[in-house]
């Protein structure tokens, strides 16, 4: 991976230069964050790194770390060192990332504006020493700097691509534990304690919380708890979950059953709907025209298994294949789970945002060569959504009594993560589950 970091670090450098001069800056100073704490308490939550100064860094940067890009010369990595004895230190790493960098180790406490003379920029968490609006930059200036930077995120590097497919089999792992643990009759909670041990992780490491439902837990998009009592049918696993690798997220969904009828007929379905997409998406693909292929794909399952006697296309028109599947197909991926720039078109800034006929669709754009993405088409039976469409669609052609007997097994998503390219997208997720 060195030479791989050395290339990602001369392609950040080539950007943030281009910045540099774009807004007439002589540095910009990119903050790490620093711990915060629940309130009244002196426990603190989580930390995570703001995601634009983890880019930069094969590691986990601590609290208060800072890197320093100028218009020549390395980046500069400022790394804090303090003397505590109620929490282990956190050294700096070893390694072949060092030819890279000008590194300075500085107490926690000293004052860093001796390492930003002239007109710089800061990007980050707000803290003592830099604040979310560069102190020469108005705030308009400052957003404007945000999205010049954010626009290039899109477009990952090798380094950037080897770390969310390495992402893809750490967390394959986990799943194929997870599956056993389903197919034995475990709770939603050991199942989540088998994917973060086969996936070589704690809780705070995961790039989110995963999500684990059985039965009709899988009709809820967002799924929070990890039920600990063992359930008397396993009809169902919806198991969205992923791991993290120098910062780089992998966000996969499966979904498995024990049925042998009409819900596991559905399930291979949308496996092979949410193949075909993968594969559509290459570059000069307009995401939005995806999603909307996905959408009328959903459709013809519904019509396809009687479940809704109306056409595909009348079905999308009324709203009713919406019903069964609410959000957008995808979002890119990268240093955040929903990565930066989905909605922004150019380097300044312009957002194409979704319209009313898909208003959860994180990812706008024309994919293009070397971004990352995400393909989760989704089948749920969500009683909230199924009352409502049976109160404000007449004639939605739907067989309520089908759909009722459905609703015990919630819902199904597939999602994997895919390489955008010219002619052909690389499937990471596929290649990590075959080759594991």
């Amino acid at each position: 991976m060195s030479e791989l970091y050395a290339k990602h670090i001369a392609t950040l450098l080539k950007r943030y230069r281009a910045a540099l001069k774009q807004f007439k800056l002589d540095g910009i100073l990119l903050s790490s964050g620093t711990k915060t704490y629940y309130f009244e308490d002196d426990l603190a939550h989580p930390f995570r790194a703001y995601s634009g100064a983890q880019q930069w860094l094969p590691f986990r940067p601590s609290p208060d770390t800072y890197i320093l890009i100028q218009k020549s010369g390395d980046p500069i990595l400022i790394w804090p060192i303090q003397d505590d004895f109620w929490h282990a230190n956190v050294s700096l790493p070893s390694g072949s990332w060092h030819t890279e960098w000008t590194v300075i180790e500085r107490p926690i406490e000293h004052d860093i504006s001796d390492y930003t003379k002239g007109k710089y920029a800061c990007i980050g968490p707000s803290d003592k020493h830099s604040s979310p609006f560069s102190p020469h930059l108005s705030q308009k200036e400052s957003l404007s700097l945000q999205a010049f930077i954010d626009y290039d995120k899109a477009y990952k590097t090798e380094f950037e691509i080897e770390a969310i497919k390495q992402a893809n089999y750490q967390a394959v792992a986990g799943h194929k534990a997870a599956k056993e643990a389903f197919l034995t009759g475990k709770s939603e909670l050991c199942i989540y304690h088998d994917f973060l041990t086969a996936s070589k992780q704690n809780s705070s490491q995961e790039p989110y919380s995963g999500i684990v439902a059985l039965n009709e837990h899988a009709s809820v998009l967002h799924y929070e708890l990890k039920d600990p009592s063992l359930q008397p049918l396993h009809n169902t696993l919806l198991i969205d979950a992923g791991a993290c690798v120098h910062g780089y997220a992998s966000d996969i969904t499966r979904t498995f059953t024990q049925d042998n009828g009409l819900f596991k007929t559905l399930l291979d379905s949308v496996d092979e709907l949410q193949q075909n997409l993968a594969q559509q998406a290459v570059a000069g693909v307009n995401f939005k025209q995806l999603h909307n292929k996905a959408l009328h794909g959903i459709a013809e399952i519904l019509y396809q298994h009687k479940i809704c006697a109306l056409a595909p296309e009348d079905q999308v028109k009324k709203g009713v294949a919406q019903t069964f599947f609410p959000h957008g197909l995808g979002h890119l991926l990268g240093l955040k789970v929903h990565d930066a720039g989905g909605h922004q078109i150019d380097k300044a800034g312009t957002l194409d945002k979704p319209g009313v006929e898909a208003p959860f669709l994180r990812l706008t754009r024309t994919l293009e060569e070397n971004m990352v993405i995400t393909i989760e088409p989704g089948l749920y039976f969500i009683p909230m959504l199924i009352a409502k469409m049976q109160h404000e669609i007449p004639q939605h052609g739907c067989d309520i009594d089908l759909v009722e007997a459905l609703l015990p097994f919630g819902g199904i998503r597939i999602e994997d993560n895919v390489v955008v390219g010219k002619e052909q997208s690389i499937n990471l997720t596929r290649d990590a589950f075959t080759n594991l």
